[in-house]
């Protein structure tokens, strides 16, 4: 589907109805892995209307000369919200990057909010400003290793805390055909102003309806201890740092997080309830 704004059109997909759940996905995929990730939530669970937008430079949205910097990568996700659920009180799920404008959104449109997810989120925006592990392997699968392509390997290598062929089947149904599509001159021309002009940490006032911060205990990308420092901005909020676990959490840890994120749609709905 595509959603018309002033100066772009994003594609997204659609499936549901009821309460607004934006999707936001990581840096440089596309909606495919939040599909994979949050869908098999929803199969016993009525009353959700789950949006999945690819955001520019990704998946089928383009990207465009005049988006230049983080601030307008947000004026474009929150129009898109704006338009796709107009007046209506919705939530947020983001997972990497997607959780960095995640948390964008919450500054800009708190008080329209019922729910946030935090998966695997980008905390500080500069690399060099993260507190991260180093990269480990807990879990070797030698010939798995033998069966991988050449372009397959180093991601697959970089990615992987446990080695299984479920990581793999997920890496090649979502990551590298996003990674193959995206506009990558677009993407890394905006990645020179990767961070929001504002401190996006620095809420008016802590964000009341219920949170969920997911961490990888070994996540070597965007870490886990930089997530503690935001947990104050968020006093109904749950954090989890699971071992066994890096910046592919959602499969690598899939009961645990299914799980969790369970319990987390369970608390929005007893609060979208009661604030109604």
């Amino acid at each position: 589907m595509e959603c018309k704004l002033e100066n772009i059109t994003i594609y997204y997909e659609l499936f549901g109805d009821g309460r607004p759940i934006i999707m936001l996905h990581g840096w440089p995929v596309d909606h495919r892995h939040m599909v994979s990730a949050m869908e098999p939530l929803f199969k016993q669970r009525d009353g959700w209307k789950r949006i999945y937008p690819d955001l520019p430079g990704m998946g089928n949205t383009p990207g465009m000369d005049w988006v230049t910097h983080q601030d307008h990568m947000l004026d474009i996700a929150l129009e898109f919200i704006d338009k796709i659920a107009p007046g209506q009180r919705f939530v947020v799920a983001g997972t990497s990057y997607g959780g960095y404008l995640a948390r964008g959104v919450v500054y800009r449109r708190s008080t329209l909010m019922d729910g946030l997810l935090l998966s695997g989120p980008v905390i500080r925006a500069l690399e060099t400003q993260r507190t991260l592990p180093p990269h480990v392997t807990l879990a070797e699968d030698p010939a798995l290793i033998s069966e991988l392509e050449p372009d397959e390997e180093e991601l697959f290598m970089e990615l992987a805390v446990v080695q299984s062929r479920e990581l793999l089947e997920a890496m090649r149904a979502d990551i590298l055909p996003a990674f193959q599509v995206a506009d990558h001159k677009f993407l890394s021309k905006l990645r020179e102003n990767y961070a929001f002009s504002f401190d996006v940490d620095a809420l008016p006032e802590p964000f009341s309806g219920p949170t969920l911060i997911l961490m990888g205990r070994q996540d070597s990308s965007c870490g886990y201890r930089d997530a503690w420092d935001i947990l104050e901005k968020y006093p109904r909020g749950t954090f989890v740092v699971l071992d066994r676990a890096g910046h592919a959490i959602g499969v690598e840890q899939k009961g645990l997080v299914n799980a969790l994120v369970s319990e987390w749609l369970d608390r929005v709905e007893e609060y979208a309830g009661a604030v109604k």
